[in-house]
């Protein structure tokens, strides 16, 4: 495992046991939990996007913030629904976003995840044309997005412009170059992890799997990211993917923790439904002394075949607790994965 980062969905509550009581204590937690994990020399934070809901929702102000707040850490998405997105209106912001970071954007995008609302993305000004899905419209906007960030001017300048422009045709400022090189796409099955390669974008591997093979999630997980990897080779890219898989790991070091996370009643796989339609297979849980811990992830195929792990954290506990938790795995149990 070369790097270790942390993943938060944002959500507030104003539940008595919860310490997010807000939209804005959900914004300045993520900046300050951020701040926190790069001090502890972790190496990410990565933030869910998940619209009408009280969570983390429009993206790029906060990692705008997050980048100017810390120096190493890479900070990404993951992942954002690409079904809302206006491509060159995200392009402006993700490249505004990456200057203020120095280049540490990493960004997952995705076709999304069942909302809070049917079809959301309608009240966003958004809706497939005929004949078409709204997967198919999140991939068009994706093609339209990475054709942008590649940098090439497209657009007719006007002869009699406010401002003198360039020579040559214009594109979307501030532009940032290699954010390119820095897309990921959250693929939910082995035929899209192939499809993510044949596009030259890293893979988020989901928290879940559309499809259920009759095997434990972290195999067909691992059996995805090698679909992944050969289907890479096959295209020709010239630079390494890369690879990243989530997990809920929690070290069992006080009583805080066992308090929290000692029943050990998420330790299985769970078969289920998303929608009306769509089977999924969500992956377990792993909660236990850092020594157990260490044998359990050893047998994790798919964390091993996997470059990034993402630690899903209970943002509503904090950012002191939550510090503690990451803590506790890069203090006893990362290294005997192979982080650093």
């Amino acid at each position: 495992m070369k790097k270790i980062g942390f993943l938060s969905f944002g959500h507030w509550s104003d539940s008595p046991y919860s310490q997010v009581r807000s939209g804005a204590d959900a914004l300045i937690q993520s900046i300050e939990l951020a701040e926190a994990v790069e001090d502890l020399g972790a190496d990410g934070a990565y933030y869910r996007v998940h619209h009408f809901a009280q969570q983390l929702a429009s993206p790029f102000p906060l990692l705008a913030a997050v980048g100017a707040r810390t120096k190493r850490i890479e900070i990404g998405t993951a992942v954002i629904d690409m079904r809302y997105e206006n491509p060159l209106y995200m392009a402006e912001d993700a490249g505004a976003a990456d200057l203020i970071a120095g280049g540490r954007l990493q960004l997952g995008i995705s076709r999304g995840s069942p909302e809070q609302v049917i079809d959301g993305f309608r009240y966003f000004g958004y809706a497939p044309p005929e004949g078409q899905t709204d997967a198919d419209m999140a991939r068009q906007h994706t093609e339209v997005f990475l054709k942008v960030i590649g940098g090439a001017g497209f657009a007719e300048p006007n002869p009699a412009p406010m401002f003198p422009n360039p020579p040559g045709l214009l594109r979307p400022e501030p532009h940032s170059p290699g954010l390119r090189d820095r897309i990921w796409w959250g693929a939910g099955s082995r035929a899209t992890a192939e499809w993510t390669a044949a596009q030259g974008l890293n893979m988020m591997s989901s928290t879940l799997m559309t499809e259920d093979a009759g095997v434990p999630f972290h195999e067909l997980q691992a059996e995805q990211i090698r679909l992944f990897r050969e289907a890479w080779k096959a295209a020709g890219h010239q630079r390494e993917p890369r690879v990243s898989v989530s997990r809920s790991i929690f070290a069992l070091v006080d009583d805080r923790d066992r308090a929290y996370f000692g029943r050990g009643n998420q330790d299985a796989d769970k078969v289920g439904y998303i929608d009306a339609r769509t089977k999924a297979i969500f992956g377990r849980s792993y909660a236990a002394e850092p020594d157990v811990l260490v044998r359990q992830l050893a047998e994790d195929t798919a964390i091993q075949a996997a470059d990034t792990l993402l630690l899903t954290v209970p943002n509503q506990l904090g950012v002191d607790y939550n510090a503690h938790a990451i803590e506790s795995i890069l203090k006893h149990v990362a290294p005997a994965l192979g982080w650093r």
